[in-house]
């Protein structure tokens, strides 16, 4: 009589013994525990699907260069806005500080005259001034005067975007410096100029963030004020610092707008708060603070702006990317509790 074979698990290839539940398991820990590696498989998904269904023409250097400069102005205040809500704050008075500081710098170059670099050079000095001191009013009255950074940011919103349209005459400038706009339109070795003066931008932040104490400040500050006070860190001067830096890149981004489209653009900014929080969110920043990277940031700028180019080029609606974005933006907030429950 034969000896009957018994099935021994451990004989079993690792991937069977494992089985679909725990690889499934695996990957919802790492979306949860790492969420700035999960975004970026999002954006590499997103990615290949367009590449799919359009090969011919997403997959080609000049668009990978359209979508990489569309971004670039984006990951600046992105940027900024990350700062805000690493210290448990937030800012909604980009997209005006953007134009408040464009204006003014368009103005100042104009009336300076000339092409050259010169002129080009005050205007940049100019519009971060801006920037920075939008951005100081912004942390004085949150920091000290108490008052909720959603209220004074939405303060601050209306009253930057009402003086430059003041200033402005309600009418764009356009006669911007033509040194400024060969820039913008410039390239070094095929990189456009703006991608690398973003990703400089990206670099520099994410040290000063993650390899420095005023970036381990920033996050304590974020995951408990009051713990940071009694660790002897003066959170309101802090404060003010972090919100007078996020305006000064604002401020940097409405220079970079100068340079790209030539005008001032008064109507093309209404929504850069709330594309900068999404990107935000989605890179894996906590709305509640404490957490984030930039290069989680990052990637949540390129992932709405991928689908708006993808969208344009399969010719689909580009409103759907708002569908989308909107959709990707609750499942980020929702992973971000869920990591909340989880450490606690």
């Amino acid at each position: 009589m034969s000896t009957p074979v018994i099935d021994d698990p451990s004989s079993k290839p690792t991937e069977m013994r494992r089985g679909v539940g725990p690889r499934v398991k695996g990957v919802a820990q790492t979306v949860l525990t790492r969420p700035s590696a999960a975004i970026f498989v999002i954006l590499a998904v997103v990615i290949v699907i367009f590449s799919a269904l359009a090969p011919g023409t997403f997959t080609t250097v000049s668009n990978a260069r359209s979508i990489c400069t569309d971004a670039s102005i984006l990951v600046v205040i992105a940027v900024a806005q990350m700062l805000v809500i690493v210290a448990a704050g937030i800012d909604l008075s980009n997209g005006s500080v953007l134009v408040f500081s464009g204006v003014v710098s368009a103005k100042i170059m104009t009336s300076i005259g000339g092409s050259g670099f010169g002129p080009s050079l005050v205007g940049l000095v100019v519009a971060v001034a801006c920037g920075l001191a939008w951005g100081m009013v912004n942390g004085f009255l949150t920091a000290y005067w108490r008052i909720p950074a959603f209220v004074v940011t939405l303060g601050t919103f209306g009253a930057a975007l009402g003086l430059a349209y003041i200033l402005s005459g309600g009418l764009d400038i356009q006669s911007v410096p033509s040194g400024l706009t060969e820039f913008g339109i410039g390239r070094v070795l095929g990189i456009p100029n703006l991608v690398i003066v973003a990703a400089c931008v990206a670099a520099v932040f994410g040290v000063l963030l993650h390899m420095t104490r005023f970036g381990r400040h920033t996050y304590g500050i974020g995951s408990n004020a009051e713990a940071a006070r009694r660790a002897s860190i003066n959170v309101n001067r802090h404060l003010v610092a972090i919100y007078a830096l996020a305006g000064g890149l604002t401020g940097f981004a409405g220079f970079l707008s100068l340079a790209r489209f030539g005008t001032t653009t008064l109507n093309g900014h209404a929504t850069d708060n709330l594309q900068a929080v999404t990107a935000v969110v989605i890179g894996g920043t906590s709305l509640f603070g404490g957490s984030g990277s930039v290069i989680g940031s990052v990637a949540g700028v390129f992932i709405p702006t991928v689908l708006q180019n993808g969208f344009v080029v399969i010719g689909v609606v580009p409103y759907w990317q708002q569908v989308t974005v909107g959709a990707v933006l609750v499942v980020a907030v929702y992973l971000d509790q869920l990591r909340r429950d989880r450490n606690r």
